[in-house]
């Protein structure tokens, strides 16, 4: 009778991971191949589910942009608000501003929200974790897309013609998406740890986006040219919005720049989300 053969055993530390960085590095990217026909059957039963006891159906992914460009246009044409002259009709100006920040902030929330409500799976099931974070980028992608089908729609209205600009549009909306993935996995350890983080995120990003050229025209002088220039989400917004409305960007370098820091984040936060998911894991399941 043959003796049945040993399985190999893998045995866990707390700085077995970190011993072996560029081992550790190379199996994130592999999980990462492994997850994504995972991440796609996660994201089709995800999107489904969002929007299937809805009468408006995908058309909620349009909403809250559509609010607020017609709450800033009534507050501009009212006179309630006084606001810059753009280089664009302010319609397109505000309505493609609030379209990327709305892309922007779907990139920053996807990652704690796949994670937080992957627990059930995470504590019952052996799974590429990267497969949660893939999913969350599909996710953002497929309502990214929507909104972008609608900018394009409205453009000719306004005579405005994206020119060669259009080609190059598309990683705009990647560098916010990047960006925003970035920030999402920096804080999703100490979001899944302390619920404040989630609650104050949209408090902290409201006033984060009035110092960014989303509803406002860059500042000409003063304080606030000051923090509209060093803000690093102002190249990504501009860039993005001339590309799409046959603008000439301004701020090329300074664009490269924060995705190249963008990259660097991505990978440290990455790695921080990979050491500390056991962690939190073993606190939420407690």
């Amino acid at each position: 009778m043959s003796t049945p053969s040993k399985l190999p055993v893998t045995v866990y530390t707390p700085d077995s991971s970190l011993s072996n960085p560029f081992v550790m590095i190379r199996a994130m990217f592999a999980d990462l191949w492994k997850g994504r026909e995972l991440a796609w059957r996660l994201t089709v039963r995800d999107i489904s589910a969002q929007y299937r006891q809805t009468f408006l159906g995908i058309l909620w992914a349009l909403i809250l942009p559509l609010a607020n460009t017609v709450v800033w246009l009534y507050l501009n044409l009212t006179g309630i608000v006084v606001l810059q002259e753009t280089p664009i009709p302010y319609p397109v100006y505000v309505f493609a501003g609030t379209m990327l920040w709305a892309i922007f902030m779907d990139s920053i929330n996807a990652p704690m929200s796949q994670t937080g409500g992957a627990i059930g799976m995470l504590t019952k099931l052996n799974f590429p974790r990267e497969a949660l974070l893939l999913a969350g980028i599909y996710k953002t992608l497929f309502n990214s897309g929507i909104k972008l089908v609608l900018m394009l729609c409205i453009l000719p209205f306004f005579n405005v013609n994206p020119g060669w600009g259009l080609a190059l549009f598309p990683l705009g909306v990647f560098s916010l998406i990047l960006v925003g993935t970035a920030i999402g996995l920096f804080i999703t350890p100490v979001g899944m740890l302390y619920t404040d983080v989630g609650r104050a995120m949209p408090l902290v990003m409201q006033f984060v986006m009035y110092a960014t050229p989303v509803v406002f025209a860059m500042p000409k002088a003063g304080v606030a040219a000051t923090l509209f220039k060093v803000n690093p989400l102002t190249p990504l917004i501009l860039t993005a919005r001339d590309w799409l409305t046959g603008g000439t960007p301004e701020y090329v370098g300074y664009f490269l720049a924060v995705n190249a820091a963008a990259l660097i984040l991505l990978l440290a936060s990455w790695i921080g989300y990979r050491l500390s998911l056991p962690i939190l894991i073993e606190r939420m399941s407690a």
